[in-house]
C-alpha cells in the first residue's frame, strides 16, 4: 500500500514531548506514514501475521508487567523479536521502567526508545490525533476561507469575483482570515475537514489596486486564525438575469469534498448587494440548521397551515 503524506518522527517527539532514552543515528530521517498506531500484545508471545511495522508501537502497564513475569533472556527474545522488524519507533508509557533488555536492542537494530508520562490511552488518543492531521488526505481549493460567527466558511468563485474585497470586509466586521487564494483542505475524520493557509501566504491577502497586505499586522492578532473546520462553501457568481435562485431555501445544498457532503449555497453579486452581511446571515442561519431549527421548513410549515385553514373556512 502506498502512503501518499509523511511525517518526521522528530516532529511528533517536539509535538508531544515525548523523552528520549535512545536515539539512532538516522533519527532526523525517519518518517511515520501510518496513523494507526499498535499495542504489541500478542506479538510478544511471537505472533506476527499480521503485522504492520509501519505502525509505532507502544507498551503500557498490561505489556510492561507481562515481560516482568519473564526471566532476562526470555525478556530479551520478546524485545527483540518486535523491535528488529523495523519499526519507527517504541514508545513506553505511565513513564515506566525501562528494561536493560530493550534497551540493548534498541541500540542493537537502531530504533528510536522513547517514554511519556501519560497513560496509555490518553497518549494513544493525543498521538492518532496528531497522526491524523499530520497524514490525512488532503486538497487545494482557489478560495478564500473566513471564520464568521465561529462557523468556517469556504468562498469560492471566478477569479475577481470579489472574494478577498469580501473577506476584508468581514475582517473589519470582527470575523477572521483563514486563508486568502489557496485554501489547503485535509480530511481529518470521515465526516470533518480542515481548512487551512499555506504556510508561506498565511496571514496575508491580495487585494487588486493595492497589494499583498499582513492582515495580521494591520488589524491584529485577533484577524486572523490558523485553521477552522469546513462547515460551509458559498459559491460566488455574477447575477443573470432570468435565472431561477432560490428565494426560500427548503433543499439543502451539498458539496463533496474528499468525498465528506459539506452544505453549500450559491449567492449572486450584482452592485447594491451588501456580500459581507449576506455571509454573516448564511454563516448565523447555517448554525441555527445545526442547531436543529431550519427557518425555511418552518415558513413553508405556517404557509401550508395558513392556506389549509382558508380552504376549511371556504368550504364551510
Amino acid at each position: 500500500m502506498e502512503h501518499k503524506y509523511k511525517v518526521k518522527l522528530a516532529t511528533l517527539v517536539e509535538e508531544l514531548q515525548l523523552e528520549k532514552v535512545y536515539i539512532p543515528p538516522n533519527y532526523d530521517q525517519i518518517q511515520v506514514i501510518s496513523t494507526a498506531v499498535n499495542r504489541p500484545g500478542m506479538q510478544l508471545i511471537g505472533f506476527f501475521n499480521h503485522f504492520d511495522n509501519s505502525r509505532l508501537q507502544i507498551m503500557g502497564i498490561v505489556e510492561i508487567m507481562y515481560l516482568k513475569t519473564l526471566p532476562a533472556d526470555e525478556r530479551r527474545k520478546c524485545f527483540e523479536m518486535l523491535i528488529k522488524r523495523e519499526i519507527p519507533a517504541l514508545i513506553i508509557c505511565h513513564g515506566m521502567e525501562i528494561y536493560p533488555e530493550c534497551l540493548a536492542m534498541a541500540q542493537k537494530y537502531q530504533v528510536p526508545l522513547l517514554t511519556t508520562e501519560l497513560a496509555t490511552s490518553d497518549f494513544m488518543a493525543e498521538l492518532i490525533s496528531l497522526l491524523n492531521g499530520h497524514l490525512a488526505p488532503r486538497i487545494t481549493r482557489h478560495g478564500v476561507m473566513v471564520e464568521v460567527y465561529g462557523e468556517g466558511i469556504l468562498l469560492l468563485g471566478e477569479s475577481g469575483i470579489g472574494k478577498s474585497e469580501t473577506a476584508i470586509e468581514l475582517v473589519k466586521r470582527g470575523h477572521r482570515l483563514i486563508a486568502d487564494d489557496a485554501v489547503e483542505i485535509k480530511k481529518v475524520s470521515h465526516n470533518t475537514l480542515i481548512g487551512s493557509a499555506p504556510e508561506i501566504i498565511r496571514h496575508y491577502i491580495e487585494l487588486r489596486g493595492i497589494g499583498v497586505i499582513d492582515v495580521s499586522r494591520l488589524f491584529g492578532m485577533g484577524a486572523i486564525n490558523t485553521y477552522e473546520a469546513v462547515d460551509l462553501i458559498i459559491n460566488i457568481e455574477p447575477w443573470k438575469d432570468g435565472m431561477m435562485y432560490d428565494r426560500l431555501g427548503i433543499e439543502n445544498q451539498y458539496t463533496s469534498v474528499l468525498d465528506v457532503k459539506v452544505p453549500s449555497l450559491t449567492v449572486p453579486v450584482k452592485p447594491g448587494r451588501n456580500l459581507a452581511v449576506i455571509i454573516e446571515v448564511a454563516a448565523m442561519n447555517n448554525r441555527q440548521k445545526k442547531m436543529g431549527f431550519n427557518v425555511a421548513q418552518e415558513f413553508t410549515k405556517r404557509i401550508n397551515e395558513h392556506f389549509d385553514g382558508s380552504f376549511g373556512k371556504s368550504s364551510d
